[in-house]
């Protein structure tokens, strides 16, 4: 082996790319990842020890068509172990197969974990793989040190992330033979002259409110040229023009400061898409990333060859501006896999902007916040919480930020708020279905939200037929996006228009009833659906009403502490929509919860006992409980979708374009649905009786199994 080259990768067209070559390649671009927070050192080391194990003589020999499985990530990973450095021995370690946990003095050499790896490297057990030092060097480099478990951490999953992007970026130029294209976009400087561009139009405002808008809009401008970066509140009562005002702060900021990017963290893709196409259509589609679950780009689609290069984006997130959920977000900041972490590195020096604020997961809240304080503090971020019902979380920041509290852009006395008061609120004690269904067929146009898909329906039955709607999650998503058109349609035409929905069509949904009645819920909830009331501030205050109503049922469990703390803060205050009944609510909530209650999974306390429980976290971390199956509708575009499925396509494609016709369900109701389900290997199924699918109110809750009715 000594005259052979040692190889790291092959091409298609038989090029070959040297181990050195790529370490060499992958230290650089690493180092240069790093170096955004202060890593340098620590990512050239990382970049250079990556693949140390390629040197042996076996992976030498699967490179060239042996079938033997080879661990090549170890043995630089032992490396860097020898030189103290952890935190890069750990990105070395999971470059391929993630990050693993750290494990114990205790555990067996034929473990997964890190300490059982290193055990199996100390021993002899790996691939001889001496002969890189012929060839390579690894620098040495200081310790760095931590002020505890849970910031070497979030270190080292950075390090990851600066490692993984190099080492796919490096093998994707060598495999294609050049450089792909990715991310571009315009500087923030041109991009800041593209808003006000399309703002001018804002520039001789006639109405008070709009006078109030631009005064917002001047503010948060200002702020972001006079702020350094750090924490940040944004309080903006509905209407204010929180979505221009934001995204004025965050390019003034970035300009002013050096920033590189601007991201979005948006709780629901229905609110994602809305901003998302505002921003492309003030910033320009090549400017702007929109990353969930319901979009997919195409790499294949010559029709739109843009695709690609978004496509690309999304695993790294390098473009100007990016918009994504909190889910994506969150998760990936608690991940393990190279797959989720691969963007992190490009979120330090970043604005990052948390949009409706108060939607932050409180089960997850002390996580969350522990990992908006670290990139804050360490990664030179400015995070900028975003609502109009700003959460109380001053103490939980406190405990990871107690030296920096965060700063009110747009305090209350800069603000005028009765202009942006669009309705008036009126307690109704209980009501009967029957009389809400009254009081909604006496309008012309309106909206009741209840708290659960039972009730919803229940209230639909006895609504005048002519121009009702039900809008709920047993109506697949492309169904409901339908309606909605329909809906926003006969608001905007004056037509008969009343609508009964879940909590869903709070989520930033942009419709404008004259009149909401809304089942007792948190008080975020009913200032939420207070937001589709006199949206645009057409009718007087006193002539739209938001009706808050104790509905015939308890509140499912799920409501029961944020319908309690909403009851308190309503006694204690007179207007719903008062700063002081909002801190009082959320305080409230926060103390019904539980101290305990903020870290349900005990993610925090896991990082503080154990030796770097890397994948114990990601497999405990995930916003949204997956306890939900999935029953696909072969209805519109669903049945030739369905159709592929069922000729045996599984294209990540297709699962993407399926979820548009996809309803979750618990499993009773899934057990329930059985025998009229086409089942499908991965535990979700097919509908085969489309009785049981309403065109008006989606997959029936009411299921004659043989085995009873299920509600």
């Amino acid at each position: 082996m000594a005259e052979e080259k040692f190889l790291a990768h092959k091409s298609e067209d038989e090029r070959e790319q040297t181990i050195q070559q790529h370490l060499n390649g992958t230290a650089n671009l690493c180092a240069g990842f790093a170096a955004v927070f202060g890593a340098e050192d620590q990512g050239r080391l990382a970049g250079m020890a990556h693949d140390l194990g390629k040197y042996s003589a076996a992976f030498q020999r699967r490179l060239r068509g042996s079938p033997e499985r080879v661990d090549h990530a170890t043995a630089g990973a032992a490396e860097c172990g020898k030189m103290g450095q952890w935190c890069a021995a750990f990105a070395v370690a999971g470059h391929h197969g993630g990050l693993p946990d750290g494990g114990g003095k205790g555990d067996h050499p034929e473990d997964t974990t890190f300490c059982s790896r290193m055990k199996r490297a100390a021993s002899g057990k790996l691939e001889p793989y001496d002969t890189w030092q012929q060839e390579v060097a690894l620098p040495a480099i200081p310790q760095r040190t931590f002020s505890g478990p849970l910031e070497e951490m979030f270190f080292t999953r950075m390090l990851y992330s600066c490692l993984v992007d190099a080492d796919f970026l490096d093998t994707e130029t060598f495999m294609a033979g050049d450089a792909l294209e990715r991310g571009g976009g315009d500087p923030m400087e041109v991009l800041e002259d593209k808003l006000r561009s399309y703002l001018s139009r804002w520039s001789s405002p006639e109405t008070e409110l709009d006078r109030e808008r631009c005064a917002v809009l001047e503010r948060c401008t200002e702020q972001g040229e006079h702020q350094h970066p750090g924490l940040y509140t944004l309080t903006i009562p509905t209407g204010g023009g929180k979505t221009t005002a934001s995204l004025a702060f965050a390019l003034r900021h970035a300009r002013t400061h050096g920033l590189r990017r601007i991201i979005y963290v948006i709780p629901y893709t229905s609110i994602i898409e809305q901003n998302a196409q505002v921003f492309r259509d003030i910033l320009g589609d090549k400017n702007v990333l929109e990353h969930h679950s319901g979009i997919l780009y195409d790499i294949a689609d010559e029709a739109r060859p843009e695709n690609a290069r978004l496509a690309r984006a999304t695993e790294n997130w390098d473009m100007p501006v990016v918009v994504t959920t909190a889910v994506q977000f969150f998760e990936s900041l608690f991940a393990n896999r190279s797959s989720q972490c691969r963007k992190l590195h490009n979120l330090a020096q970043s604005v990052i902007i948390f949009d409706e604020a108060q939607m932050l997961p409180v089960p997850y809240l002390r996580p969350c916040v522990f990992a908006i304080a670290q990139l804050v503090e360490r990664y030179g971020i400015s995070a900028v919480l975003c609502t109009a019902t700003q959460p109380a979380l001053d103490g939980v920041f406190r405990e990871f930020l107690p030296d920096k509290p965060a700063v009110e852009l747009c305090p209350p006395e800069a603000v005028h708020q009765e202009i942006f008061r669009r309705v008036s609120f009126r307690r109704e004690g209980k009501l009967s279905w029957e009389s809400v269904a009254e009081q909604m067929n006496g309008q012309k146009q309106a909206l009741c939200i209840v708290n659960s898909r039972k009730n919803a329906q229940k209230v639909y039955g006895l609504l005048d037929k002519e121009g009702a709607f039900h809008l709920s999650t047993l109506m697949y998503p492309a169904h409901r996006k339908a309606v909605l058109q329909e809906i926003r349609a006969r608001l905007k035409d004056g037509h008969p228009c009343r609508v009964v929905s879940t909590s869903l069509i709070e989520a930033g949904v942009d419709v404008d009833f004259p009149a909401v009645l809304r089942e007792e819920a948190g008080l975020d909830s009913i200032l939420q659906a207070a937001g589709r009331c006199n949206r645009e501030g057409k009718r007087p205050a006193g002539e739209s009403i938001v009706t808050i109503f104790q509905g015939e049922t308890l509140p499912p469990s799920l409501f029961e502490i944020p319908v309690a703390a909403g009851r308190w803060a309503l006694s204690c205050c007179d207007r719903p929509d008062s700063l002081e009944a909002i801190q009082c609510y959320f305080q409230e909530l926060l103390d019904l919860k539980g101290p305990e209650a903020l870290d349900q999974k005990d993610i925090l306390s896991a990082m503080k006992r154990d030796y770097m429980p890397f994948q114990k976290i990601a497999e405990r971390f995930h916003l949204i409980d997956n306890d939900t199956k999935t029953v696909y509708i072969p209805l519109g575009a669903g049945e030739e979708l369905i159709g592929r499925l069922r000729s045996g396509e599984r294209s990540r494609g297709l699962f993407r374009a399926l979820g548009q016709y996809g309803v979750s369900v618990y499993p009773p109701h899934f057990e329930a649905l059985t025998g009229d389900l086409e089942m499908l290997e991965d535990g979700s199924a097919i509908l085969n009786n489309l009785e049981l699918y309403d065109n008006s109110t989606g997959l029936s809750l009411a299921v004659d199994s043989g085995r009873g009715i299920f509600l």
